[in-house]
């Protein structure tokens, strides 16, 4: 059997044998934890505005609400506490969908760099890797969020479907089995894939021009507060791009999971509410979502940083195009 190529990140001319960081069990699991604990505190903390996003999408009173006015429509009609509805469904499912996608994307990255064999190729194809790692990692951990994102869906859209977590997915799982848990599949693959796609590749192009321009040694000597600038820039831009780039599956998605769509294949039933809602009502909530995601996905990269060097955990591939390492 011929031996895997050695490991190395040191930097090396890009004429020398192709090498990538060799991450171990441990070093994966410590960017599992990372990714599931940034997941689960941002999408926790950003509940109210995930809730009035989805009311817009699916109650007519709310449909042509801002964020400000349809969070106190539903305060003075429900109470504050409307506002963490499905609180407990988006803390676990993003804790579990999280740490597969950070942890999938750390991998799948470092797999592709391998199939592509040498510096010069993995740079040239960098926007395909980042698709493709982004993608995949995404698919998979979209089947553990999918029944917990159904379960959150069903309590924000009908007020008194169950009191919480266990008894919202316990009732969505007796009355509906497993079609009502992953009725929201496909159209959630639609919405988290494209986010995935926004989130990862356009934070990694971000950092790119930010540092194309600086010397290696400008690069080592930033203080920590330019850092931050850049981490924080790229990673709202980054959650503007996730943000539209998913926003037309996630309406559909929030109707799927809402109940009494069309019969049908999947297909169908999105062609059919797509051409219902029409260009407009696909992009229903768009302003709240945007600055949700923004929020989202800065947090995110920002806190994954953090824990993975509290962690020890090394950093991750870059295969950035001015770079002579990967």
């Amino acid at each position: 059997m011929a031996k895997a190529p050695e490991v190395s990140t040191k930097t090396a001319p890009r004429s020398t044998e192709f090498v990538v960081p060799q991450f171990t069990a441990k070093d994966y699991s410590s960017f599992c934890l990372a990714g599931a604990l940034c997941c689960t505190v941002t999408h926790g903390a950003m509940t109210p505005i995930d809730v009035i996003k989805t009311r817009i999408q699916v109650d007519p009173a709310l449909a042509r609400s801002s964020l400000l006015s349809g969070g106190r429509y539903i305060i003075a009609n429900e109470g504050p506490s409307a506002l963490l509805t499905g609180f407990g469904p988006t803390a676990v499912g993003y804790l579990v969908q999280g740490g597969a996608k950070f942890a999938g994307y750390e991998f799948w990255k470092r797999q592709f760099c391998i199939i592509a064999g040498d510096p010069e190729a993995a740079v040239r194809y960098r926007t395909a890797i980042y698709l493709g790692a982004s993608s995949v990692a995404e698919f998979f951990a979209d089947i553990l969020l999918t029944p917990l994102e159904a379960t959150r869906i069903r309590l924000v859209s009908q007020r008194n479907y169950a009191s919480g977590l266990v008894t919202g997915f316990t009732r969505l799982a007796r009355e509906e089995g497993v079609r009502g848990l992953y009725a929201g599949f496909l159209p959630i693959l639609c919405k988290q894939i494209p986010y995935a796609i926004g989130q990862f590749t356009v934070n990694e192009f971000c950092h790119e021009l930010a540092y194309r321009s600086m010397s290696d040694e400008t690069r080592r000597s930033l203080s920590p507060s330019a850092t931050f600038g850049i981490n924080l820039g790229s990673g709202v831009i980054a959650g503007f791009a996730a943000a539209i780039l998913s926003q037309p599956a996630d309406t559909l998605l929030s109707q799927i999971n809402k109940g009494h769509d069309p019969e049908g294949s999947m297909v169908y039933r999105l062609v059919t509410l797509a051409k219902q809602a029409g260009f407009r009502g696909l992009f229903a909530g768009l302003g709240p979502r945007m600055i949700m995601t923004a929020g989202l996905v800065s947090g995110q990269f920002l806190l994954y940083g953090g824990i993975k060097d509290a962690l020890g955990a090394p950093p991750g591939l870059e295969i950035h195009k001015e770079s002579a390492k990967i």
